[in-house]
């Protein structure tokens, strides 16, 4: 077995989500989930099909989001994964309606921070450990850093009160 880290490559400001499915579906249900959730998202998705022709099938509204998630997929290469850029949205706007997606068993990340993926390759190809998602914290979360994180939530709309 090898060990490889393969580093996710986007824009600073870009999210993805990143995750494990189990059926070639998967392309067409999450475009319709990440529409339906969204009106007028713009995402790029690439699934790594693991038999049959064992294509980077691909679909999405954004050339630029798609071309991600194609060269990253293609860099991934595991079996049975999927990976989401999105462009006017962010995971929370989506996350639910992935992962209800029918065939998706799991999401290994959803974020915009510096990523890589760990994947194990073996004879019979590749699979994924892990994901190492930004840095390891600082600190501990201080009375400042609190009054803080309660401000900006409800400075951007995610809290009322």
């Amino acid at each position: 077995m090898e060990l490889k880290v393969v580093q996710i490559e986007k824009p600073e400001a870009v999210n993805f989500i990143f995750g494990q499915t189990h059926f070639i579906k998967t392309v067409e249900d999450i475009h319709e989930a990440l529409v339906g959730a969204v009106p007028g998202i713009q995402f790029g998705l690439a699934f790594c099909e693991s038999s049959g022709a064992r294509l980077i099938r691909w679909a999405g509204t954004d050339d630029e989001m798609v071309a991600l998630a194609q060269k990253n997929a293609t860099a991934i290469g595991a079996g049975h994964t999927f990976i989401i850029f999105l462009k006017n949205a962010f995971p929370i706007n989506v996350l639910k309606q992935v992962q209800n997606v029918p065939e998706v068993v799991t999401v290994f990340a959803a974020t915009a921070n510096p990523a890589q993926v760990i994947v194990a390759e073996t004879e019979l190809g590749r699979g994924v450990l892990g994901v190492i998602d930004g840095g390891t914290p600082l600190g501990i979360e201080a009375e400042e850093g609190i009054a803080w994180r309660k401000s900006f939530l409800r400075q951007i709309g995610y809290k009322i009160s």
